[in-house]
């Protein structure tokens, strides 16, 4: 069982390692910021959850892993509202076509 989890673990915290380096790449490649704010904001919040995923079997207890949990959820609500307000602002500031 604990080399499973270890696996999972692993795999989790791994492939939010690659998301992450995938949205900077996003950041730095994408033409506008538009496509560089979705980039962004969708491989960082399914990388935050994968590593959540990864560190909830190495929580300390239930409460640990809630609290995980808990900083996920308040992480995608806030770069949900920021980046919603950056859109705005950059779509005000565009003359129309």
């Amino acid at each position: 069982m604990t080399a499973a989890l270890d696996v999972l673990s692993i795999v989790a915290i791994s492939a939010g390692a690659f998301f992450f380096l995938a949205g900077t790449v996003g950041l730095l490649r994408f033409p506008d910021t538009l496509t560089r704010l979705h980039a962004l904001t969708k491989a960082d919040n399914l990388a935050l959850g994968l590593v959540v995923l990864g560190l909830i079997p190495r929580a300390a207890g239930l409460a640990n892993a809630l609290k995980l949990i808990c900083v996920w959820l308040l992480i995608l609500l806030g770069s949900a509202a920021v980046s919603q307000l950056i859109a705005r602002a950059v779509r005000q500031e565009t003359p129309p076509a």
